[in-house]
């Protein structure tokens, strides 16, 4: 089997994942998974397509994260592997979309504008 790229974004995060068969190791920026994300919650999150559709010990993930913060990169990291698992085995792509793994979540930040101190807050209005 060669490897296999995809990309998954969430708000400032990009994850760009080569996927090979292997052992289940996942190495991220030269780091062990379990180093780059020490909470439970976030190796979880990652690991979620690849627990539902039972092949987490079959394949070695190298991944390339940048931008954002660990919650952000941590899904962005979820919709990337969704996307390899779906390039591996198509049949699964209805599995994944039925649990929303392959839902790109559009929602990112929202610019300041000019004469306010953030993008909605106003400052204190003075009527004299």
């Amino acid at each position: 089997m060669e490897e296999i790229n995809a990309t998954g974004r969430r708000k400032a995060a990009i994850a760009r994942i080569y996927v090979s068969e292997g052992k289940g190791k996942i190495i991220i920026n030269k780091r062990k998974f379990e180093d780059y994300f020490t909470t439970k919650h976030l190796q979880y999150v990652v690991q979620q397509p690849l627990n539902l559709l039972e092949v987490t010990g079959k394949y070695d993930i190298k991944v390339n994260l940048d931008g954002g913060g660990t919650k952000g990169q941590a899904e962005a990291l979820r919709l990337a592997i969704a996307r390899a698992l779906i390039k591996l085995n198509p049949e699964d792509k209805s599995i994944l979309r039925a649990s929303g793994f392959l839902t790109r979540d559009p929602r990112e930040v929202e610019r300041k504008k000019p004469g306010q101190p953030k993008a909605r807050k106003r400052f204190q209005f003075s009527k004299r």
